[in-house]
């Protein structure tokens, strides 16, 4: 399948749609998970978003990503719909996110996910993410996996 990664805003109604979709398989996940994310990727914190087309031009996935204080970049809220999943769209997704870390100066890409996710695990790992302790503003937490790349 062609993918065709564009940028948009983080309030774009593509974008919108897609986060709210993963939104809703990530609360069947961690329906039992009272904490919250330690912060919240907004319009006004992320510093690129990117939405993946299909050949036909449908929006099949997002990602974001947000600059970190330590001269990092984090990867957020990349998804792709479960009837996109294996057409490549989350390598295009993710490669497109370390170009951008990449032309703002960042050498290092880092990323939380969870134990309840192991396929997000694989494909990170797969694609050269390799598992550190934390991060940032993420305490440790016993379903917590974070994950780091060097891409400069």
């Amino acid at each position: 399948m062609t993918t065709t990664i564009v940028d948009v805003p983080f309030d774009d109604a593509e974008g919108v749609r897609l986060r709210a979709a993963m939104g809703a398989e990530l609360f069947a996940l961690f329906s039992d998970v009272q904490e919250r994310e330690p912060v919240e990727p907004t319009a006004e914190n992320v510093d690129a978003f990117v939405v993946a087309r299909d050949a036909a031009g449908a929006a099949v996935g997002c990602g974001a990503l947000r600059l970190l204080d330590d001269g990092t970049a984090e990867v957020k809220r990349m998804y792709v719909a479960p009837e996109a999943r294996g057409t490549g769209a989350s390598t295009a997704i993710l490669r497109a996110l370390e170009d951008r870390a990449r032309a703002r100066g960042v050498a290092t890409v880092r990323m939380a996910t969870t134990v309840r996710q192991p396929d997000a695990i694989r494909f990170y790992e797969r694609a050269g993410y390799r598992r550190i302790e934390t991060f940032g503003p993420y305490p440790v937490h016993p379903l917590g996996v974070y994950l780091t790349r060097e891409i400069g």
